[in-house]
């Protein structure tokens, strides 16, 4: 098998039309194998809905207290708080934080995503990240990492089982014993190495059509059955990482899915923490209304919901390549630059697209797939930032949601027992407070979702 860019060959090969993926019904488990009816309701009407929903799931109000060391409430106290980071994971693939030849471009690409984001998924494809048996290419995630430890962002690993290419020393003749050893000794290895550094990992990807690749892994994986195979990495998973977040992620949002997510159970309880969902639409943007409806039903299995792949093109269509075909890791899809015109139906589809998403309660991350259109997959131009690394209306769009619409800052003045009540977006917080006095003090507060906002600054 060749080698190729890593951005075109680590994504799927197999063409997926997301948008035209078979919904099942929401109001009843019974109706799983029921095709969903057609869409009805407009996304005007959904967007509509969206501001109360964002007001009500995603900020919350809360009670600032300022005392003295000695405990003595301090009033009329300035509070100026303003927020530093979201709670909420608004997130892209990083793969390419060090392909750039170019230092500008690099650094471009680098900032931008900083300047914007707070989540990153790391590549963990197994036929690049161990192209050499026994020598996993730990240094470059190492490096990508750190950089994103330097800037807040929190990482997660993408994909750690994933049966769509064999590594070139995994031979057709290997034993299934033999590779379901190094299969889950890897799972353990990357999961321990970088524990506290990379916390959540999609442990097994797109389970629902093991196969269809023709690899070696898939042949093992199918002799498992989806759900046993799914269930023996989560074990090992689970065991390197008990305090680790996992997920299974799919592009499929029909009834299988659902059904073999639903058979992962230990003593009842599931054996995963994250639904994961991708959402690759170059050739047509999904309705809001079934945004909504594929995350109603799979908020019934009570677990967070991330989707981990959205695209959305700017460039033109242009038809297929038979000849790429010849090879196993090429797409045959042809697809034009960016153009003025689906840049702008870029940016205003990925908006609606993510208010629909911070508006659901049970949505917890959304990660776009890819930032760039220079190493995008299938060569498509599905960035928020050009080639030359300039931003596309998307990118700006977003800021203006991500850092403005949905970023918080208040201020106010403490009553005589010391206290301010806040309304925020649920993040992290930097505190400025000027005294009657007129001293001065900053502090770092925790706005959490999920816990108590009443806060002592102590001055």
């Amino acid at each position: 098998m060749r080698p190729m860019n890593m951005s075109h060959w680590s994504r799927r090969v197999f063409l997926r039309n997301s948008a035209g993926a078979a919904l099942f019904a929401t109001n009843s488990l019974s109706l799983l194998s029921a095709p969903q009816a057609p869409d009805r309701t407009p996304d005007p009407e959904i967007l509509a809905q969206c501001p109360e929903r964002i007001q009500k799931h995603r900020l919350g109000e809360g009670t600032i207290t300022v005392s003295t060391a000695a405990g003595q409430p301090v009033p009329q106290a300035r509070v100026r708080l303003e927020q530093s980071r979201h709670e909420f994971l608004f997130g892209c693939n990083f793969f390419e934080h060090d392909r750039f030849k170019e230092p500008a471009l690099q650094e471009q690409y680098n900032e931008r995503f900083a300047a914007l984001l707070n989540y990153a998924t790391l590549p963990f494809y197994w036929p690049m990240y161990e192209p050499q048996r026994g020598q996993p290419n730990y240094e470059r995630t190492d490096r990508a990492v750190a950089f994103c430890q330097q800037r807040g962002i929190l990482c997660k690993g993408h994909p750690l089982v994933w049966d769509f290419a064999d590594p070139r020393w995994l031979t057709k003749e290997m034993p299934f014993e033999e590779i379901s050893r190094l299969s889950h000794a890897r799972v353990a290895d990357c999961i321990q190495r970088f524990a506290g550094r990379i916390d959540r990992w999609d442990v097994v990807n797109e389970p629902t059509h093991l196969g269809r690749f023709g690899t070696r892994l898939g042949e093992w994986a199918q002799s498992l059955g989806a759900a046993p195979y799914v269930r023996r990495h989560l074990e090992t998973a689970r065991a390197a990482g008990p305090k680790a977040t996992l997920l299974v992620n799919d592009y499929r949002t029909d009834p299988p899915f659902y059904q073999i997510l639903d058979q992962l159970r230990a003593s009842g309880k599931l054996m995963f923490d994250v639904v994961g969902i991708q959402s690759h639409m170059h050739h047509g943007v999904w309705p809001l209304e079934k945004v909504w409806k594929v995350c109603d039903t799979y908020a019934r299995l009570g677990l967070p919901i991330h989707f981990t792949e959205i695209t959305i093109v700017s460039g033109p269509f242009m038809g297929k390549d038979k000849n790429r075909k010849a090879n196993a890791f090429a797409d045959e899809e042809i697809w034009g630059e960016t153009t003025p015109e689906l840049e702008a139906r870029q940016a205003e589809k990925a908006a609606h697209f993510f208010t629909a998403l911070f508006a659901h309660p049970s949505v917890e991350a959304i990660t776009w797939w890819d930032f760039s259109d220079a190493k995008a997959w299938k060569r498509a131009a599905a960035g928020w930032l050009r080639k030359d690394m300039s931003p596309k209306p998307a990118y700006e769009k977003l800021r203006g949601l991500i850092k403005g619409e949905w970023w918080s800052k208040q201020e106010g003045q403490t009553d005589a027992r010391g206290q301010m009540r806040a309304r925020l977006f649920y993040g992290d917080y930097q505190a400025a407070i000027t005294l009657p006095n007129g001293r001065q003090f900053k502090k770092n507060l925790a706005w959490p979702r999920l816990a108590e906002r009443n806060l002592l600054v102590t001055v």
